[in-house]
């Protein structure tokens, strides 16, 4: 059997790179030579017997990717199958959701929930993380009022004071104090009279550009400013990337499609309760002209929008809805120097939905606008059936998925998208599309189109879960909840100095890896999906900038 994604994929491209003094955005993922050496890790030492079982994942997105890099972690024979040419290549994402706080409609537990989740999963990819804040404006045709968010505000506050009085190395987003901070507009105001920053260190001087360019005659008062922070998808593929390079029993598949999933022994299976101990994965890898198949002692699917293919494979019967979405990716050479991302409030799914201007290095802006005119799609939400567990989403957006966008619908929707953000941000008129977008279908388990913390199903007597990320944060967590399962089922050993190290968040590749060596493998991977090299770099390291160092306003 060979692994199509090699141990070493990013150490090769850094040698490469340096080698032949090469930038690594020159270099094709399909040119790549491999070595051999593996990171000293404590899960090398796992027992014999432990090591013997195997975990077959299917889908290499943030879930499947998470999962794996957490059971590998612990010595599980851990195989991944990915279709697409590298991991986490998926939706697109702008920001870690610390709180939830660009959703009104979903309850203030979920918020927590989502904090939590967001400081776990930056605690594993911390080179993901481009450190600025987030502005949040309520604009004056809208119903809701700035201060209708303040109690929920309150109650993140409280809850991040409490998770670092739990561990201090949680404090990743600032002191709890400065968590949200208030600009009333006569402060707005003598801030505009200030110089603009070219590169923020304070909040005010993160302030300063969106008193400048965000039309203040639209927007209602106090703005909010949320430490919630970017989050790079490229960086994402690379940590995880690197991250599984590392372990032993990581074995990665790309350019690699499921042809059928079949339980090797099944007690009973004609009853529902049927009990299966074991499943054969049939897999063709693109480079090969027959199928191949291999046993594994547990399933796990992270299909993400597909999920339902392997449920039905599998004959579990669930509800679940599936959602098209895009954004678009502009760039705007008048912004001055850094700015942070700017959100105006609006109604899901009418003509004035929610904007969402979110910045790159390099003059690069990523737009959500939350309309079926731009982000959302009018029939872009479809849900499964008593036939299939599987929605099925138009032709059209599946091609859209699996081999990129028409040039002139992407066009005329990038286009929109600009002229929608330009309604508050007039100079962004100025913005031109370049030619891409970061897109997708997100799943959405059961009927509440509204739900945005979800993380796994399991179904014990079949050894089968089933993640259902609807945000990336939630990975983790349906990690953690996968290796719980497994413990029960006499899998692992849950009781280990490795499970004992990842709950300190001491990952291994963290150790070996640093953020420039994030920077290049990200850089090939945007570039290889087509993207400018620029989007994969991060103005702020979260290693290099603590948000302490960001002093609340003046008043």
């Amino acid at each position: 059997m060979t692994d199509n994604f090699s141990k070493n994929a990013s150490q090769a491209i850094l040698h490469d790179a340096e080698s032949q003094n090469t930038d690594a955005q020159d270099i094709d993922l399909k040119d790549i030579e491999f070595s051999e050496t593996k990171l000293d890790t404590a899960a090398a030492a796992t027992k014999d017997e432990l090591s013997k079982k195997r975990v077959g994942i299917l889908g290499g997105g943030t879930a499947g990717a998470t999962i794996a890099i957490r059971l590998a972690a612990l010595g599980l024979e851990t195989y991944v199958f990915e279709k697409k040419k590298s991991l986490i290549d998926g939706p697109p994402m702008c920001h870690l959701h610390a709180g939830g706080n660009l959703y009104r409609e979903i309850p203030d537990e979920d918020c927590v929930a989502l904090l939590k989740q967001c400081i776990d999963i930056l605690r594993l990819y911390p080179y993901t993380i481009d450190v600025r804040p987030t502005v949040f404006a309520v604009p004056t045709r809208d119903e809701g009022l700035p201060e209708d968010l303040l109690p929920r505000l309150d109650i993140l506050t409280n809850a991040y004071r409490e998770l670092i009085a739990q561990d201090s190395n949680n404090k990743v987003l600032g002191e709890p104090e400065n968590y949200y901070q208030l600009y009333s507009h006569e402060q707005l105001i003598a801030l505009s009279e200030r110089e603009q920053v070219a590169i923020p260190s304070t909040v005010d001087e993160w302030v300063i550009p969106v008193t400048k360019y965000l039309d203040l005659n639209k927007v209602k008062f106090p703005l909010i400013v949320v430490q919630e922070y970017g989050w790079n998808i490229f960086r994402l593929a690379a940590s995880a990337q690197l991250a599984l390079e590392g372990y032993e029993h990581a074995h990665v598949f790309t350019n690699t499609e499921i042809k059928q999933v079949m339980p090797v022994d099944c007690e009973n299976c004609t009853n529902a309760d049927h009990h299966v101990t074991k499943w054969r994965v049939d897999y063709q890898q693109a480079s090969q002209s027959q199928s191949e198949s291999i046993e594994v002692d547990y399933l796990v699917n992270a299909c993400g929008f597909r999920t339902g293919v392997i449920d039905d494979m599998v004959g579990v019967k669930v509800e679940r809805m599936v959602e098209f979405k895009s954004s678009y990716i502009t760039h705007w050479g008048d912004a001055g120097g850094q700015i942070p991302e700017i959100i105006v409030y609006g109604s899901r799914g009418t003509p004035e939905g929610m904007a969402q201007l979110t910045p790159y290095p390099g003059g690069y802006f990523q737009i959500h606008g939350m309309s079926k005119a731009i982000t959302l799609f009018t029939d872009g939400l479809v849900a499964s059936d008593k036939a299939s567990a599987q929605p099925q989403l138009p032709p059209q957006y599946v091609h859209y998925i699996e081999d990129g966008w028409d040039k002139a619908p992407l066009q005329a929707r990038s286009q929109q998208a600009i002229e929608y953000v330009a309604e508050f941000v007039p100079t962004f008129n100025s913005a031109r599309t370049v030619g891409n977008a970061l897109y997708g279908g997100q799943q959405i388990p059961g009927q509440d189109d509204t739900l945005r913390v979800a993380d796994v199903s399991l179904y014990s007597n079949i050894r089968y879960a089933r993640a259902e990320n609807v945000k990336a944060s939630s990975t983790l967590i349906a990690a953690d909840q996968i290796v719980n399962e497994l413990t029960t089922l006499g899998l692992i050993d849950n009781d280990t100095a490795e499970n004992r190290s990842r709950h300190a968040h001491e990952w291994a590749y963290l150790a070996n890896n640093d953020s420039l060596t994030i920077d290049k493998v990200a850089r090939v991977l945007a570039e290889d999906r087509g993207f400018p090299a620029a989007m994969a770099d991060v103005n702020h390291s979260i290693r290099e900038m603590a948000l302490e160092n960001l002093t609340p306003a003046q008043p």
